[in-house]
Formats: structure tokens, C-alpha cells, sequence
């Protein structure tokens, strides 16, 4: 018999799972090799009188595992060089086993007969305890290696070598880039093996807090069709640049600021975003969102080099919240109504806060808000306990009510009682906003947005006259304005026949 390496499987884990054909070679072999002798089908084979030798020194000496596969490859192409030999793997041997790829793919090249006997995989059993159907759909991927095969959120996902805790936490964390953070996960040890198999059930986030990994130990993701998608611009960059930017040769104007020094620019970027949003323009609110992570990103990097916390503290917290808040959608708590959703909320909210109830219902409405806002959360919160007008009606009544009173204080000719009333009718205004579903902030900055382009408008007409604003008449400015308006109706039908087509700037 010439150079011969015979490789088998020695299946999951439970002997009785053990092929005929493979333990007649194993029984046969005058020499045996196996990968490792932690697999539960070794004992089994000791007690029975089988001799073999192993590879597990390589695991402690090799840098990585391509080193070790590599290195044992080539013990196996000399030693059957000498005389025939058997190579035993766990589950089966064209399952995951890199060193087997090498021996097929090489040893013919190098005069050795390679043959291979299958048996049951890994992925057998944890169908069968599963009760999965393939055909349904699986996706299998190495968990040391989910940087180069991505897992398929839209059908079921088996990670396998999962080894340890250490490993289960960055398969969790890159796994968290794919599925909800409350997504189910079927951890799944020793799947068919009497005695040592172990099937639990956990929600994503809570993966690496188990503490019984071993080397047989495999994940199951159920198939998750809503999933986004692999996050391909995490923060990690942007958080690095704007480290950068605040280190000791970094940018000098980024050095000096401080969370006070920011707050306008925050401000600023917000309000930014909300204009794109009143113009309907996608392109630019792309880019302002950008502005407004860059101002969050920032904030957190000031944090950081406090020691209070960081930007993976800001996303842990506000996921956790979001999970906590959402029982309807996360848990099994049932909801009737948007109204209903809320009324959690604020609930959940309360119990956060250490107590059922605050000491007042306005307390948690920042007086730092714009006074439009400020006044429209102030009246959503008294209206939660039924201080409230039964619809629009009554508010726009008191709108009325209001303008009357506004021009009685006129006629009074007293400042500090015009500013009254006028603030009144300026609450009351909101308030029929907000009964109308309207934001009256950012009705009020859609208005703004609107006046600005349409006097831009006026004074682009009258440098095409080479003259001073101030030289036309009140008439020509006014129909200036009207033109500006149909100039408006015109773009806004222009822009409404493009809804819906996917600009190429954002599928590049």
C-alpha cells in the first residue's frame, strides 16, 4: 500500500452517532491521529482499547490558528509518507475543518492517497434538537471569523465555534450590528450527547453573561427579516477623529471647548436638521445629521476625558432604554393605541425615576426649551390628566378670545400688559397647534424658512435692476412676492414628481 492518509469524522459527540464504516477504521488503524482529545467520543474509544495520538500540544505553541493548521498538516504528510495513517476530526470532516482543506487540496500533489469517511455533523444535531428543517433556510458561520462571512439575518444563522465566553462576547457584539439587541439566540453545548447537552434561550445582549462555553457549543439565530443590516459606518472612526482632534496635537479651537462653549452649536445643528426636514431635502439632511452626530460625538469625547463616560456608554444606555420603554414590542405587554404606547411610557419613565409619580407633572420639562416648545410640552403634559379642551374647537375659540384681548390692551397703550396678552395669544396659538397635530415650532420655522427665500427672492429681482432695495415701490415688492410664491408651487411639484426615486448619492 502506498502514502495514504485516510481522514474520518467522529461525529458530534455521542458514539452512538459513530458510522460503521469509520469505526471499523478506527478499530483497524495501525496509526491514528486525531485533531484534539477533547471530544466527548474519545473516552468511549479509550475503553475500548483504541491507541492514537494527538495534536493538542500545537494549540498551546502556534500563534494563530492558520500557523496550527498549517503546522499539522505538514506532520501528517510526513508521517504518511512513512506508512498509511488515520486522521480522526470532530463532527465531520469537510465541516469546518481547515486542516482537511489542506490535505485535499495538497495531498495529492504530493503522492498521498487522500481518502475521506463522512459522518454526522454538528449541524445535524442541532437540527434534530431544533426540530429545524434546512431546507428552510440556514446559514452556518464560524464565529472566529465573522469578519469575512457575514451572517443573513433573513433566514436561521448557526455560529459555531463559540468556544468561550471571550469569543461568545465579540460574536455578541458583532452579531449586534446584524439583529435587535433583544433578539433571540438558542445557545445549544453538546447537542445529542447524553449527559453533557445543555439548550437554553437568551436575548442577544445577555450572550457573553453565560458561563458554561465550551468547545462544543453553538448559537442559533432564528430568522429575523426586519434586521437592517451590518452597520458598515460604525462610530468607531468618527469617535477616533474627534480624539484626535482633542489630543496634544490636535486642533486648537477643538482643545478649547467645553460642554457650555458647544450648547450654541448644538442648537444650531438641530435646528439645521429640522429645516432640511421642512424642505424635504434628503441631500441635506444626510448632511446635517452628520453635524448633529459630529455635536454628540464630541460631547461624549469631553466625558471621556473626564472619566464620566463614553459614547459606547450613550448607545448602551439609550438601547437599554429603548428595550425597557417598548414592553409592547420586546416584551408581552399588549397596547390598544398610540395613546396607550405613551401612557407606558411615562409610567416606565416615573418607575426610572425611583418613584411612581414626580413631584410635579411639569418637572421634566426643560426650561431651557425654545418657548414654542417649552409651551407645547407643557400643555401635552396637563393634558395627560385630562386638562385639556375636548378638540381644536375650544382652543381656537380661545385663539379669538385671545386676539380680543390683545386689542383692548392696544387701546390701553401700556407695554407690560400688551406683552401679556400678547403671550397668551401666543400659548393659545399653540395650543391649537398642538390639538391640530401640528408642531407649532416647526410650523413657525417652516414660516420663517418660507419668508426668507421669498425676500431673497425679492432682493435677487431688484440687483437684476441694478438698484437699491429701497427705491421700488410697496407694489412692486408685494408682486415680487407673489412671484416668489409660484416660483414655490412650482419646485414643490417638481420635487413631489421625484418622491420615491432613491437618489444615486445614496445607493454608490
Amino acid at each position: 500500500m502506498g502514502a495514504q492518509i485516510t481522514v474520518v469524522g467522529l461525529g458530534p459527540g455521542n458514539p452512538g452517532h459513530l458510522p460503521l464504516s469509520v469505526w471499523e477504521v478506527l478499530r483497524k488503524a495501525k496509526r491514528l491521529f486525531l485533531r484534539t482529545e477533547q471530544h466527548p467520543v474519545v473516552p468511549w474509544l479509550k475503553e475500548k482499547g483504541i491507541s492514537f495520538e494527538t495534536f493538542d500540544c500545537l494549540y498551546e505553541t502556534g500563534r494563530d490558528f492558520q500557523e496550527i493548521y498549517r503546522h499539522m498538516a505538514e506532520a501528517l504528510f510526513r508521517e504518511a509518507a512513512k506508512e498509511p495513517l488515520v486522521f480522526a476530526v470532530p463532527g465531520h470532516p469537510l465541516m469546518a475543518e481547515e486542516t482537511v482543506g489542506i490535505i485535499l487540496e495538497e495531498g495529492p500533489r504530493r503522492g498521498l492517497k487522500v481518502d475521506v469517511l463522512p459522518a454526522m455533523s454538528f449541524v445535524d444535531v442541532i437540527c434534530s434538537a431544533l426540530g429545524l428543517d434546512p431546507a428552510g433556510g440556514l446559514h452556518l458561520v464560524d464565529g472566529l471569523r465573522l469578519d469575512r462571512l457575514e451572517p443573513v439575518p433573513g433566514v436561521g444563522n448557526i455560529i459555531f465555534q463559540v468556544y468561550s465566553r471571550l469569543v461568545a462576547s465579540d460574536v455578541k457584539l458583532t452579531l449586534m450590528e446584524y439583529y435587535p439587541a433583544s433578539h433571540p439566540v438558542t445557545v445549544i453545548r453538546a447537542a445529542g450527547v447524553p449527559g453533557l447537552e445543555r439548550i437554553e434561550e437568551h436575548p442577544l445582549y445577555e450572550l457573553d453573561r453565560l458561563d458554561w462555553f465550551d468547545h462544543l457549543t453553538s448559537l442559533y439565530l432564528p430568522p429575523c427579516s426586519g434586521a437592517a443590516g451590518k452597520c458598515r459606518y460604525p462610530l468607531d472612526s468618527l469617535v477616533e477623529v474627534m480624539a484626535t482632534l482633542r489630543g496634544e496635537k490636535g486642533c486648537p479651537w477643538d482643545r478649547e471647548q467645553t460642554h457650555r462653549s458647544l450648547r450654541p452649536f448644538l442648537l444650531e445643528e438641530t435646528y439645521e436638521v429640522l429645516e432640511a426636514i421642512d424642505q424635504e431635502d434628503m441631500y441635506k439632511l444626510c448632511e446635517e445629521l452628520g453635524d448633529l452626530l459630529l455635536q454628540i460625538v464630541f460631547h461624549s469625547q469631553l466625558a471621556r476625558e473626564k472619566g464620566f463616560f463614553d459614547i459606547n456608554d450613550v448607545v448602551k444606555g439609550i438601547t437599554a432604554k429603548m428595550l425597557r420603554r417598548h414592553p409592547h414590542v420586546f416584551g408581552d405587554v399588549l397596547v390598544r393605541n398610540s395613546a396607550e404606547v405613551l401612557a407606558n411610557w411615562d409610567q416606565i419613565k416615573a418607575r426610572e425615576g425611583g418613584k411612581e409619580r414626580p413631584a410635579s407633572l411639569l418637572k421634566d420639562v426643560p426650561r431651557s426649551l425654545p418657548a414654542l416648545l417649552q409651551a407645547s410640552s407643557l400643555q401635552a403634559r396637563v393634558a395627560q390628566v385630562g386638562f385639556d379642551w375636548p378638540d381644536y374647537r375650544g382652543a381656537l375659540d380661545k385663539v379669538f378670545e385671545e386676539l380680543q384681548e390683545v386689542r383692548q390692551a392696544l387701546s390701553g397703550g401700556r407695554k407690560a400688559e400688551l406683552e401679556r396678552e400678547l403671550g397668551d395669544l401666543l400659548f393659545a396659538v399653540v395650543n391649537l397647534s398642538r390639538l391640530l397635530g401640528v408642531e407649532a415650532e416647526v410650523a413657525l420655522c417652516g414660516a420663517i424658512n418660507r419668508f426668507r427665500r421669498r425676500f431673497q427672492h425679492i432682493e435677487e429681482r431688484a440687483r437684476q435692476y441694478g438698484r437699491e432695495l429701497s427705491s421700488f415701490t410697496l407694489d412692486q415688492l408685494d408682486a415680487w412676492w407673489e412671484e416668489a410664491k409660484k416660483v414655490e408651487q412650482v419646485e414643490k411639484k417638481r420635487n413631489n414628481f421625484h418622491v420615491g426615486r432613491k437618489p444615486k448619492r445614496f445607493s454608490e
